[in-house]
């Protein structure tokens, strides 16, 4: 069994993943540039770490150069509620691969946060997502429907198993430690791996496990405080894995005012170069992936365009200390 756009449906590379082994298909989850501008799906740790009520939009276009693109948009809100103790964050995300297989998800999240000293506090953070995905039969080509000649042209005698759709509930956890300085977080989803075959036989979808962390440096130099006008490095990186697919991100992101500027190396796969514009309210941002793997620049890169709106609330306490961590 097999996609249309077989060549690049069966690569290695972010978004949902697909692998043929007899009539086995196996996924992996959309993948993000700007992983910190969708908090959320990060990490689950993060929801409320703003304290005030914010919107998070994201849209990726990957592969624009070939037939079968993967398109991606998520979509969260979340806010701290002091009645609660900690952040609740809702979430809607949609990926359609080739137009072919469709995942929607939709996630509830709480998270609680720990003042542990006067300069750092941890937060946990736990998720339950109901989940739905769909596979558009017609649209796959089988080998016994191939003439040596004039190429796809018989009926193939397999027939659909099943009516090509699954859906079920999914769990993931996070934790996040930071202060003003310096972050670092890890996240489990999929806790439970559950079964999300569209067509008979077990499709289990494998745990993920992402490791994050960075600091934020003034270069201002020992100043204690910055202020917005400063100029601010911020180093990061992300480990992730999930089956036997390793991913290791590293960069660093430079602020200057409402301007932000970024560049990343994701292993083995593209260099991610960054621009946008931040705010106390608003944010806007955009970033390409420029292809250096074996795929070549022909499959167009990838786009990401992220929008967030920071909402006003009530004068925060002192006792809640926000994170310090890129927006994008």
């Amino acid at each position: 069994m097999r996609i249309r756009q077989f060549a690049y449906l069966f690569s290695l590379i972010g978004g949902l993943l697909l692998s043929a082994e007899g009539n086995q298909c196996k996924a992996q989850d959309p993948e993000f540039s700007q992983f910190y501008a969708n908090p959320l799906y990060l990490n689950p740790a993060m929801a409320g770490t703003m304290r005030c009520p914010r919107v998070n939009l994201i849209h990726r276009n990957q592969w624009p150069g070939i037939s079968g693109t993967y398109i991606t948009s998520v979509a969260s809100y979340d806010q701290h509620i002091e009645s609660l103790s900690g952040g609740l964050g809702f979430m809607f995300s949609s990926d359609n691969a080739a137009n072919t297989l469709k995942t929607n998800r939709f996630s509830a999240i709480y998270s609680y946060q720990i003042k542990v000293s006067r300069k750092f506090s941890i937060r946990l953070g736990a998720e339950a997502t109901f989940f739905q995905k769909s596979l558009d039969w017609s649209k796959l080509q089988f080998g016994d429907m191939v003439d040596p000649r004039r190429g796809f042209v018989y009926q193939s005698a397999d027939q659909p198993n099943g009516d090509g759709n699954v859906s079920g509930i999914d769990f993931s956890a996070g934790f996040l430690g930071f202060s003003d300085k310096f972050f670092f977080g890890v996240s489990a989803h999929h806790l439970t791996e559950p079964e999300e075959s569209v067509i008979t036989g077990r499709s289990p979808l494998p745990m993920k496990i992402t490791g994050h962390a960075g600091a934020v440096i003034p270069m201002a130099g020992g100043a204690s405080k910055y202020t917005e006008n400063d100029v601010i490095i911020s180093p990061n990186i992300m480990y992730r894995m999930q089956g036997t697919f390793q991913q290791l991100n590293m960069g660093l992101y430079v602020k200057k005012s409402a301007l932000v500027g970024g560049v990343w190396y994701r292993n083995k796969d593209s260099f991610i170069v960054l621009l946008g514009i931040q705010t106390d309210v608003i944010k806007i941002g955009y970033s390409y992936d420029v292809t250096v793997s074996k795929l070549t620049t022909a499959t167009g890169g990838a786009h990401e365009v992220t929008l967030g709106i920071n909402f006003k609330c009530r004068p925060k306490r002192r006792t809640f200390r926000t994170i310090s961590c890129p927006s994008f």
